[in-house]
């Protein structure tokens, strides 16, 4: 007896998915189908409400440059390039809304960046990039300068290298007999208020590079760049470690989000 047709199981996987493939589904790829437009229809051109705002903003920082734009909008301007083909408004002002100020959108790590709406890893990457051309940049302007007559360039890099990291970190810059920059090291991280810190290590470290001065700085997540006892403790340890060898500590910086503390300006060194 002739057999009739197999009976075809709702599951089944068709021909065209590959064998062990769980990524293929035959309902959904029906359901795209049908929604996608015939072939043969002729589409419109969409011309989308947000090019013509791209150009506005593009015109206003050729024209006047950054003053002329908000935060966000410079943060837009800038998304456009990292997000080509959306309304990257709304994506800039949620990024201010969610950390605050353009320095700290910057500064947030990048999974927290990935949190906000229209934010993939690929422009987490690319916001961190930039951020990073920044730091340097700034570094740059301390290298070879005789750092204690660049102060203020010196706590500007501290605080963008640091003022938003979300544990604390221990950083020293090494200096030279002019007080000129030798080197910039992270020597240590830690917990959201803790750091280990070793004194002998800090200035073994000192003397590999030749070293005779130190600057050390480290963040205060919390935002409050108040010392606390073991900070000044920690700090008054490696003075004790380092004058014998003819180290200098010429003071201990801490970054906050808002502002920074010098403990030789406080004379608590």
């Amino acid at each position: 007896m002739a057999k009739g047709p197999v009976p075809h199981s709702e599951d089944q996987q068709l021909p065209f998915a590959a064998a062990g493939d769980d990524s293929v589904d035959e309902r959904s790829f029906f359901a795209e189908q049908a929604g996608k437009p015939s072939p043969l229809s002729v589409q419109p051109a969409k011309d989308e409400h947000y090019h013509g705002h791209r150009e506005r903003l593009r015109q206003r920082f050729r024209d006047h440059g950054d003053t002329a734009l908000a935060d966000y909008e410079l943060l837009e301007l800038l998304l456009f390039r990292l997000i080509p083909r959306r309304d990257t408004k709304p994506i800039a002002k949620a990024l201010l809304d969610r950390f605050g100020s353009l320095a700290a959108v910057f500064g947030a790590p990048t999974g927290l960046l990935q949190e906000v709406k229209g934010v993939g890893e690929a422009v987490a990457l690319d916001l961190k990039l930039i951020s990073t051309v920044a730091h340097r940049t700034l570094k740059s302007e301390l290298r070879g300068k005789q750092v204690l007559s660049s102060w203020s360039s010196v706590i500007q890099y501290c605080h963008a290298a640091m003022a938003h990291e979300t544990r604390e970190q221990f950083r020293i810059l090494f200096l030279d007999k002019r007080n000129a920059l030798i080197a910039d090291e992270v020597q240590g991280h830690g917990t959201v208020d803790h750091t280990p810190v070793y004194p002998r290590e800090v200035v073994k470290r000192a003397l590999e590079l030749s070293a005779t001065a130190l600057i050390l700085v480290h963040n205060h997540p919390s935002g409050d760049p108040t010392p606390s006892r073991a900070d000044i403790d920690m700090t008054k340890m490696i003075i004790d470690t380092a004058k014998p060898l003819g180290i200098t500590v010429h003071d201990h910086i801490i970054i906050g989000k808002d502002g920074h503390a010098s403990l030789k300006g406080l004379r608590l060194i």
